[in-house]
């Protein structure tokens, strides 16, 4: 039968091939275990030299901010004020912009990469284009019409793939919060992208502890979480690197020091409490442009310091366009 492009098919290629060293918190197939939110701009935080790239960045989205790069002053001023009413108009529409819709607004933003993700997927999974996703649709497309023993002759390979498609259906399932076995696109987002949603916690918690717990106790043991990182070699030594992984798992991953991580130290350590990035840009726009000090922004008050949100030409920050946003 013919297969569809699948990542799965790699992986089951890929998990034969010699273990090269990976990095630290390396996960199945190369993948990191620990979900840390990504910071909102690389680029440095140095508004007291003029250099408002982070806040354009961390404001606009990256691609979004390039595009403001290419826009005369005039032309980025006009848009910014029609980004401002949408702020306004997201929240209560009261004609201020509140610290709240400022923050939901870069949120908002940083997360378009997702977005983009889930629509790619939309298009594949929805192959009857009735605006849901069944999950015998996502699991035909994913894993194709699988019968037991008819695509594999190597048993493990069969029974990798077996498991691989229930822990999608389990996941599935948890995602799909309302039962009916037809996810919305924020149900969707939920299956692709769990670490974003509290009530996936549980759920990406529980693939760790499967993907490590070789010995099936509940636990996983120092030895285990090192294999994750490391396989050996015959007659190879030990690099540092992994004496170092032992230190920090006994420091600071073995929370109650009994020399194994339980569910809720895994979940510590692959989904560590994070700081709200978008909450502190927010306030930092707000404290930069509220020039009357009354906690809110004005529209005029945004576009007063317009270059301080967006950039344009005048900035000498332009890149080429690459991108462009029907949304802005």
């Amino acid at each position: 039968m013919m297969w569809p492009p699948s990542l799965l098919l790699l992986l089951l290629l890929l998990r034969r091939g010699t273990q090269a060293k990976p990095s630290p918190d390396a996960g199945p197939h190369g993948q990191g275990r620990v979900h840390h939110a990504a910071p909102l701009s690389e680029a440095p935080h140095d508004d007291a030299h003029g250099n408002f790239q982070y806040d354009h960045e961390a404001f606009l989205g990256r691609e979004v901010a390039k595009e403001f790069d290419q826009l005369t002053p005039e032309e980025s001023q006009a848009r910014l004020g029609r980004i401002v009413d949408r702020m306004d108009r997201a929240g209560d529409g009261d004609g201020w912009v509140s610290l709240a819709e400022l923050r939901s607004w870069i949120a908002h933003t940083q997360q378009r990469h997702i977005r983009d993700s889930v629509s790619a997927a939309w298009n594949t999974y929805d192959t009857d284009r009735d605006g849901r996703v069944g999950w015998e649709e996502l699991r035909n497309a994913t894993y194709g019409h699988y019968e037991p023993g008819e695509e594999f002759h190597d048993v493990e390979d069969a029974e990798t793939y077996k498991k691989m498609l229930a822990r999608d259906e389990r996941r599935f399932r948890v995602a799909d919060q309302d039962g009916d076995s037809m996810a919305t696109r924020e149900e969707l987002t939920a299956f692709l992208h769990p670490e974003e949603f509290p009530h996936m916690r549980d759920i990406v918690i529980a693939e760790t502890l499967e993907d490590l717990d070789r010995n099936k106790d509940g636990y996983v043991q120092v030895e285990e979480y090192i294999a994750d990182l490391y396989t050996a070699e015959p007659g190879e030594e030990e690099p540092a690197w992994v004496q170092t992984e032992r230190e920090q798992f006994r420091d600071f991953r073995d929370l109650n020091k009994d020399g194994k991580l339980d569910g809720s130290e895994v979940g510590h350590w692959v989904l560590p409490p994070a700081q709200d990035q978008p909450l502190v840009e927010a306030n930092h726009l707000l404290h930069e442009s509220d020039t009357d000090k009354d906690g809110r922004l004005s529209k005029a008050e945004i576009l007063g310091n317009w270059n301080m949100f967006v950039g344009s030409q005048a900035t000498n920050y332009g890149e080429d366009l690459t991108r462009h946003h029907d949304e802005l």
